[in-house]
């Protein structure tokens, strides 16, 4: 891997950040609107309680990041953390950038007091399921179900 280093994303990489969730999305097959995605981007850059974004930077710019949401969970007796998102551009793949954001965020959650750092994948990513092995995450027996909530109310804060 060339030099590279992760951080803390602030408001001044949100555009390219935005960027790369548009590529994200895309791949992923999640419906993207940059507008929403921004305003939830900066709420959660603007408040540390609700997690963070690392962002890996070499020579040639930003080429990934890595979102990371906090929970409360009795299970593990105090905070969790779960990274709902890692991307690395298809040009810098292959270069350690994943693992580097990976071992970045879980350190990061640890400066958080967090206890555990979950993620989710799709069962055909075998070369993410590999990296994630490899940095120490396991399967576990439960399956991940969600159940979208309606909408906050226009001018709430949730």
């Amino acid at each position: 891997m060339s030099s590279a280093a992760t951080l803390r994303a602030d408001a001044a990489h949100i555009p390219l950040v935005l960027d790369m969730m548009e590529d994200f999305n895309a791949g992923e097959e999640i419906p993207w609107d940059r507008g929403a995605v921004e305003a939830s981007l900066r709420r959660l850059l603007a408040d540390a309680a609700l997690g963070f974004v690392a962002v890996a930077v070499t020579a040639r710019g930003l080429e990934g990041y890595a979102v990371v949401t906090f929970n409360y969970d009795l299970e593990f007796r105090g905070r969790d953390a779960f990274v709902t998102e890692l991307y690395v551009r298809p040009a810098a793949r292959g270069a350690g950038l994943g693992r580097l954001l990976l071992a970045s965020a879980e350190a990061m959650a640890v400066e958080e007091d967090a206890r555990a750092l979950h993620l989710l994948v799709r069962p055909d990513n075998t070369r993410a399921i590999a990296l994630y092995r490899a940095s120490g995450f396991v399967q576990t027996p439960r399956v991940m179900m969600t159940k979208e909530l309606a909408a906050a109310a226009p001018g709430s804060d949730g």
